[in-house]
C-alpha cells in the first residue's frame, strides 16, 4: 500500500527529532561533505559580506588599472573577480532564502535555492572563461605593450584579498556545495592573480608581450578545471541524484537489517538543499507493530551514520492481497 492508502503507517522524521538519550547534531553531513560537521549558511553571513565588499572594490581597481596598463591578463582577472562577486551575492542570497519557512505552496520552503545558486555560479564561471579565451586569441594576433610594474602591484594585492576571502570559506567547503563554490571561486582567483604576476614579470624580463594573452589562456584553463566538479555536482543535485557522499547501498543494507524488516523498496535519496539530505522508503515488516520508538531509532541512525537529516518511512505488512504498486525497482 502507498502513502495515500495508509496514512497511519507513515512516520516523518525531522532534523530536530531525537530519541531518548540523544540531542546532538555533531554527526550530520551535508550533500557536499564527507563525514564533517554540518553548519548552517548563517554562519557565513559575515564572510559573504566581507568577501563581497573587498572583491567588489578590488574589481573596480583592477578594471581601471587593466585599461591604463593595457594588460589583458589583468582585465581577465578583473572579469573573473567580477563573476566571483556575483557568485558571492548569489550564494549569500540563496543562503538567506534557504532559511525561509515552508508555506502551503512551497512545503520545503526555499531550501533548493542554494542548489540553483551553485549551478548558476558554475555556469557564470564558464561564461567568463569564454570571454577571456576570445580576447586572448585576438591578442595573440596583435600583441600590445603592457605596463608590467602596475600589473604586478595590482595583481599582488589581488592575491592577498582573494586568498584571505578563501580562508573564510575554507571551513565549510566540505559540508555545503554552495560554500564550496564560494571557496573555489576565491581560491582560483588567488591562483589566477599569481599567474598574472608571473606573466608580468616574464614580459618585463624578456619583452615577450605574447606572455600576457598566454597567461590569460592559462587562467581560463585553471578556472575551467576548478569549475568542472562544481558544475557536475550542482547538476546532479538539481536532478535529484543521490549526493556524492551518500552511500545508497549502505543505507539500503541498514534499512533491511532493521528488526522485522523483510524488504525495502521505493527507496529515494536526494538533496533538499546544499546542506540537507532527504530520504523516503517503504519498509515491509510483516506481523510487527509500528511504533514510534522503532521509527525514531531508524531516524537517529540515518542522521548520525548516513548523513540523512529528513527521512520519511512507510511501513507495510506485505499482504499479497494489497501489493504496493511502487515495489518494482523500475517504478518511480
Amino acid at each position: 500500500m502507498d502513502a495515500s492508502d495508509d496514512v497511519n503507517s507513515r512516520a516523518e522524521t525531522h532534523p530536530h527529532d531525537h530519541g531518548p538519550g540523544t540531542g546532538e547534531h555533531k554527526h550530520d553531513h551535508g550533500p557536499g561533505g564527507h563525514h564533517g560537521h554540518s553548519h548552517g549558511p548563517a554562519n557565513y553571513d559575515r564572510a559573504f559580506l566581507i568577501g563581497i565588499l573587498l572583491n567588489g572594490g578590488f574589481v573596480a581597481v583592477q578594471a581601471v588599472y587593466g585599461v591604463l596598463s593595457n594588460s589583458l591578463a589583468l582585465l581577465a582577472d578583473a572579469g573573473h573577480n567580477f563573476s566571483d562577486v556575483l557568485s558571492l551575492v548569489l550564494a549569500w542570497g540563496a543562503a538567506v532564502l534557504a532559511k525561509r519557512l515552508p508555506t502551503a505552496r512551497r512545503t520545503y520552503g526555499l531550501r533548493r535555492s542554494s542548489i540553483l545558486a551553485s549551478l548558476a555560479n558554475a555556469a557564470l564561471l564558464l561564461v567568463a572563461v569564454g570571454a577571456i579565451v576570445w580576447e586572448a586569441v585576438r591578442r595573440f594576433g596583435s600583441p600590445e605593450p603592457v605596463a608590467e610594474s602596475t600589473v604586478i602591484v595590482v595583481a599582488s594585492i589581488g592575491i592577498l584579498i582573494n586568498a584571505g576571502t578563501a580562508v573564510m570559506f575554507m571551513r565549510g567547503r566540505d559540508s555545503d556545495i554552495n560554500i564550496r563554490g564560494a571557496f573555489l571561486h576565491m581560491a582560483a582567483d588567488a591562483a589566477v592573480s599569481l599567474g598574472v604576476v608571473v606573466s608580468a614579470i616574464g614580459v618585463m624580463l624578456t619583452g615577450w608581450t605574447w606572455l600576457d594573452p598566454a597567461s590569460s589562456v592559462l587562467i581560463a584553463v585553471v578556472i575551467t578545471i576548478g569549475t568542472w566538479s562544481l558544475l557536475r555536482d550542482s547538476i546532479n543535485l538539481a536532478l535529484d541524484a543521490v549526493p556524492a557522499n551518500i552511500d545508497h547501498a549502505a543505507i539500503e543494507r541498514f534499512l533491511v537489517g532493521q528488526p522485522g524488516v523483510r524488504e525495502v523498496h521505493d527507496l529515494h535519496i536526494w538533496a533538499m538543499s546544499t546542506t540537507e539530505v532527504a530520504l523516503t522508503a517503504h519498509l515491509v515488516r510483516p506481523d510487527q507493530p509500528t511504533d514510534d520508538a522503532f521509527l525514531s531509532q531508524i531516524a537517529q541512525e540515518l542522521r548520525a551514520r548516513h548523513g540523512v537529516q529528513h527521512a520519511t518511512l512507510q511501513v507495510e505488512q506485505g499482504d499479497p492481497r494489497y501489493p504496493c504498486h511502487l515495489a518494482p525497482a523500475e517504478v518511480v
